[in-house]
């Protein structure tokens, strides 16, 4: 099966549908045109082979990059040059922790 996200005029995903895989080669236009469904619509992949990861609900899209990226975890997380989210502080390499955006530091879980 082919994924395909919609985006709005912001580039924000706001759903993601299946088409079978007979349909791929024309998966945007099918659901905008043939179905009525309108609206823009651009392939995501399931397995992450393409435009970095797959799309969810609020991700959003970078047209000049051709990359789907995912919604800020916590306001003080930046954007590292891989288009991944990282934290002001590392996580510890052992045990397990949880991001505290109040005191930006790892609490152990």
């Amino acid at each position: 099966m082919a994924h395909f996200a919609e985006i709005d005029d912001n580039n924000i995903v706001q759903r993601v549908l299946v088409v079978d895989n007979s349909l791929e080669h024309r998966g945007a236009d099918f659901l905008a045109n043939d179905l009525g469904l309108g609206g823009n619509w651009i392939q995501t992949s399931y397995n992450n082979k393409f435009r970095k990861q797959f799309a969810g609900i609020g991700f959003s899209y970078d047209p000049n990059e051709d990359i789907f990226i995912a919604p800020q975890p916590f306001a003080s997380w930046s954007l590292d040059n891989n288009f991944g989210w990282q934290p002001p502080v590392p996580m510890p390499d052992s045990g397990f922790y949880t991001w505290d955006e109040e005191s930006l530091s790892w609490i152990n879980a």
